[in-house]
């Protein structure tokens, strides 16, 4: 018999703090900023090309931070889902021992995952489940 430490399959991180979310500026909004700078920057004083190119080595950065998020997710989906094809047809009982049976399917969602029995119970992966 094992016991479920963790399992909660999601497919992009949804813990992220409020603060931290309202201090930092997504893809578009940078590309956005960066092309109106350039467009209202006054011709008899153009910016300096260091700093031009440190904008444009921050879009270079930004850029690839999407790319490996994007990665990082379907990685994250991809473990989600073999865990979940493994407890197919395995025995779970509940952390509190009401609930037990024969796992039929299981719903991988963003902040749980949850299985489905063959008596048509589910039950919630979560610390505490045990799976024989």
């Amino acid at each position: 018999m094992t016991t479920v430490n963790s399992m909660s399959g999601g497919t992009s991180g949804a813990s992220t703090s409020t603060a931290g979310t309202a201090k930092t500026v997504d893809y578009n909004a940078f590309l956005q900023l960066l092309i109106a700078q350039m467009k209202n920057q006054d011709p008899t004083s153009p910016m300096d090309s260091s700093q031009y190119m440190a904008q444009l080595a921050s879009f270079s950065q930004v850029e690839q931070s999407v790319t490996t998020n994007t990665k990082l997710d379907s990685l994250l989906s991809s473990t989600a889902l073999n865990n979940a094809e493994a407890l197919i047809g395995k025995t779970v009982t509940s952390a509190d021992g009401s609930v037990s049976g024969e796992v039929a399917s299981v719903k991988i969602f963003s902040d749980a995952t949850v299985a489905t029995l063959t008596s048509g119970k589910e039950v919630v992966l979560e610390t505490g489940v045990s799976v024989a």
